[in-house]
């Protein structure tokens, strides 16, 4: 089969372009690579002319030396048939693991814009190929990965993720992750490509580890301020919520979403979810998996914070008992967490709290009635609740927590009137 170069015009006129532009470059950049290869090496070389250039080729073994076989690798890649490019490209991985020096090198010879266009074969080994070189190729290199970008690699996601093909789905969303700390930087990888991609690879049935590297992505993106739109538009919050429960991907998810509680979008669309609180509560029961516990604590605090409505959803679904837990058995942080929530339940019917003491009801209209009695009738009430709540779970928690002394230190804790901000 013949390559691109003879299928239309348009590649034709891209191939004489190449060729103009490596002609006067290629050798150079080629002879420059052999120095530093042959300053590393000390066997026994010899000369051989290739194109008119001297290359060196090693005595011992009779192999031919790298600088050759990427010489011969890129005229191929550029050039070559669909078979040939497959060849270089397979050449190119492996010359490519060798340093970020060689990486570089290939860069500039233009192995990357190559490399993408082979990506969009239609042959599942050619493009499978192709992205393991490219994913090489990033190692590193802020270059190269802004190359990739500029080439189009996102527009050659595959569209569906099927099953059967498992393997290649891994490498792309390898792919992904190694470009996507450039979401730092002035590209814009929250594109219409991307998402889809990595939201259809986390709600289909494809391996844990496939999807801890779409999980990376979304991480990486979600820390930019900007991209909490794009990916709360395409669904992110809804997919992460439905991989909180599986442990292997807990963590990675649950990050994210702390990423994006802390916007207005992203409070608001967990807010209307109808996993929330629930299976966030479900996760500080949690003791194997302490850094879960935290994230969702942090999670829930945002939520809990100045939303009275929230608190109610909390507070109807069991979560006292489940931080009265907490509080004992879970980590430092998770404590530390886990007690600003009870006091914050504590505090529920509180007419007025200071600036940044917890969740706040709203000021009263001048000129309401108010009568003092019911005011404090109304906060005796409610203490009395809570105590008979923490008293009725005491025996039980303490009993598991195998520490007499735990029950005066909560007592202590709960009757306490922190004003604290958020522990974040």
């Amino acid at each position: 089969m013949s390559g691109p170069s003879s299928s239309s015009s348009s590649s034709s006129s891209s191939s004489v372009w190449l060729a103009s532009y490596m002609k006067p470059q290629f050798f150079t950049r080629i002879r420059r690579f052999l120095q530093s290869k042959t300053a590393q090496k000390n066997k026994p070389r010899t000369k051989v002319s290739i194109d008119n250039k001297e290359v060196g080729v090693d005595m011992e073994g009779g192999t031919e030396d790298d600088s050759m076989v990427l010489q011969r690798s890129v005229k191929k890649l550029h050039f070559g048939s669909w078979e040939e490019k497959e060849m270089a490209a397979m050449e190119i991985l492996r010359l490519a693991k060798e340093d970020v020096k060689t990486r570089k090198l290939m860069a500039e010879l233009g192995v990357i814009p190559a490399l993408v266009d082979l990506v969009a074969s239609e042959v599942a080994a050619r493009r499978q190929v192709a992205v393991k070189a490219l994913i090489e190729l990033a190692n590193g290199t802020y270059t190269n990965k802004t190359v990739m970008v500029e080439a189009g690699i996102f527009s050659r996601l595959p569209k569906n993720a099927d099953v059967s093909e498992d393997s290649m789905m891994h490498d792309f969303a390898e792919l992904i992750l190694s470009l996507s700390p450039l979401a730092n930087t002035q590209f814009h990888l929250a594109s219409s490509e991307v998402l889809p991609f990595l939201v259809t690879i986390l709600e289909s049935s494809l391996s844990v580890e496939t999807k801890e590297s779409c999980l990376g992505t979304l991480y990486n993106l979600s820390g930019v301020l900007e991209n909490a739109g794009p990916l709360i538009s395409n669904g992110v919050v809804q997919t992460l919520l439905s991989l909180i429960s599986v442990k292997e991907l807990s963590e990675k998810a649950l990050a994210t979403l702390g990423h994006l509680v802390v916007t207005l979008m992203g409070k608001k669309a967990m807010e209307n979810n109808s996993m929330v609180p629930d299976s966030l509560i479900e996760i500080l029961t949690w003791e194997e998996k302490p850094k879960c516990q935290e994230l969702s604590a942090y999670i829930l605090m945002i939520l809990a914070y100045q939303c009275s409505s929230q608190r109610a959803k909390m507070a109807k679904s069991g979560i006292v008992p489940v931080l009265i837990e907490v509080a004992l058995l879970g980590s430092p942080l998770a404590q530390k967490r886990a007690l600003k929530l009870l006091q914050w339940f504590k505090d529920e019917r509180q007419t007025r709290m200071g600036p940044h003491s917890g969740p706040q009801t709203g000021r009263i209209a001048m000129g309401s009635p108010i009568n003092p009695r019911e005011t404090q009738q109304g906060k005796k009430i409610m203490k009395n609740l809570v105590k008979q709540s923490l008293h009725k779970n005491m025996e039980m928690i303490t009993r598991r927590a195998n520490a007499s002394g735990e029950s005066s230190r909560l007592k202590s804790l709960v009757i306490s009137t922190s004003s604290e901000s958020l522990p974040y």
